[in-house]
Formats: structure tokens, sequence, C-alpha cells
């Protein structure tokens, strides 16, 4: 199941604008570090559900923990 790079970079990007409230989101910015994007447990957990609910699967249920939204993109990118 291939999955559209710009797709999964809109849902990512629009989960993260809702919760932080930022307009532009680094690709290479650390997920959960405070100086960087800062999600917590309870923000990761709807990112896992919000990708599994757009794309059936996500990094979070193959036991990843991605440390970037580059990874993530990533992740789908090679995901068969």
């Amino acid at each position: 199941m291939s999955v559209a790079p710009d797709k999964v970079q809109f849902v990512v990007e629009s989960f993260i604008k809702s919760v932080k409230k930022v307009d532009d989101v680094d690709l290479d910015a650390p997920l959960y570090a405070e100086d960087g994007i800062g999600l917590d447990s309870l923000e990761t957990a709807e990112l896992s559900a919000t990708l599994e609910d757009d794309f059936g699967h996500d990094p979070y249920s193959m036991d990843l923990l991605p440390a970037t939204v580059r990874e993530i993109l990533d992740y789908y990118a090679t995901a068969a």
C-alpha cells in the first residue's frame, strides 16, 4: 500500500499545527524535545491514532519511535 509523501506530510503538519499552534513545522526538528516540537505522550498517542486512521498503519504501532517529522515521512516512503 503506497502512500503519497505529500499527503503524509500534510496530515502530520496539520496535526502538529493544531496541537502546538505553530505556523511552520521544521521537518528535522525533534518531535519530543522542548527545544523542538515538544510533543508529550498524549499528543504522540494522538498522532499515532491519526496516522493509523488515515493510512491504516503507523510507525508507532511497529514499535518505532521516529525522532523527527522527516523520519515519519521516511517510514511511509519505505513501508510496503
